[in-house]
């Protein structure tokens, strides 16, 4: 049953953003959602401050960051997180997310970056993945366009952006990387196919249908996670679900909502990792639905989502188990 807050955030979601908007055309898609993203986003919190700047890729192409840095009023920043957003890897963009990446900035003391990727259709798998991935890089090598950026790192997202933090940091361990200390991945989509139960009992879930999942995983993987295709082994770290191993992990938060057809990824990924002798929690969003944060100043449900996920990165950054 849906949180009666919760109940009133979809309709309210529903006025602005229509159940069919997957089906649209990226474009149309992006306009839709990005205004009904500036509905629900408020102003920054007080104290934090913003800086914008690009980062330029080996490949040329330039990806927009955001810095949000907690109240200078308060002690030092215990260190830097990187957000990568939700949106099906089709939309989203710095603005979209930022009633998130500036809360988590404000209430957890950290420097939170949110990083800007490449979107499909135009920039089909795995370029946002790779844009992901070498800001990461850059940032444990302290070569992002920022001063004073504080250890140690961290990664979250929401939906696609959980898929993207979980590869990133999949993909660090296979080069024997560290650095990255924690990872929190809300939502997350995490396989080519959701986990069931959830894959079915979900299926029509509000928010996020399975054919929504369909429609995004089109548009971005096409069907290339297919055996039948030659690069499936090349975009396999692109579907963390699909690895071969989850041991040596950042200790991981995943969170999962009760109805969303993508509920169970989060419930299975941690399962693995804590099978692999890993660090990780599943917590369970009872009452939710997919891309609930948005109702963070209304629902008392995501209100506890959102601290859950601030003391898991406090923790965290402060190395307590």
């Amino acid at each position: 049953m849906l949180e009666r807050e919760i109940a009133a955030f979809v309709e309210r979601t529903y006025a602005i953003y229509p159940a069919n908007t997957a089906t649209l055309p990226a474009v149309q898609q992006r306009a839709i959602y990005d205004r009904y993203a500036a509905a629900f986003t408020p102003p920054l919190p007080a104290g934090v401050q913003v800086e914008n700047a690009s980062f330029r890729t080996r490949l040329g192409h330039s990806i927009r960051l955001r810095l949000y840095r907690p109240s200078a009023q308060g002690p030092e920043p215990m260190g830097t997180l990187l957000f990568f957003h939700g949106g099906g890897f089709v939309v989203g963009s710095l603005d979209s997310h930022e009633i998130v990446t500036a809360r988590l900035a404000a209430d957890t003391g950290l420097c939170v970056i949110a990083v800007d990727y490449r979107l499909a259709p135009e920039h089909r798998a795995p370029a946002a993945h790779d844009d992901c991935l070498e800001v990461t890089l850059a940032a444990l090598e302290g070569r992002l366009p920022f001063a004073s950026l504080p250890a140690p790192l961290q990664l979250a997202g929401d939906s696609a952006g959980g898929n993207l933090a979980a590869s990133v940091a999949m993909a660090l361990r296979d080069r024997g990387i560290d650095g990255v200390r924690g990872m929190a991945l809300i939502y997350p989509m995490l396989g080519a196919e959701p986990q069931l139960p959830a894959r079915d009992t979900e299926a029509h879930a509000p928010m996020l249908s399975l054919a929504d999942v369909y429609a995004f995983r089109r548009l971005y993987w096409g069907g290339r996670w297919d055996e039948r295709h030659d690069d499936t082994a090349a975009l396999a770290w692109t579907l963390p679900l699909h690895a071969g191993r989850f041991d040596g992990l950042p200790r991981t938060l995943a969170i999962g909502v009760e109805h969303d057809p993508l509920r169970d990824d989060a419930r299975v990924f941690a399962e693995r990792i804590r099978a692999a002798g890993g660090q990780a929690q599943a917590w369970p969003g009872t009452g939710l639905v997919h891309g609930c944060w948005r109702a963070l100043s209304t629902s008392p449900a995501v209100q506890q989502l959102h601290a859950t996920v601030c003391r898991f990165l406090i923790e965290t950054a402060q190395g307590r188990d």
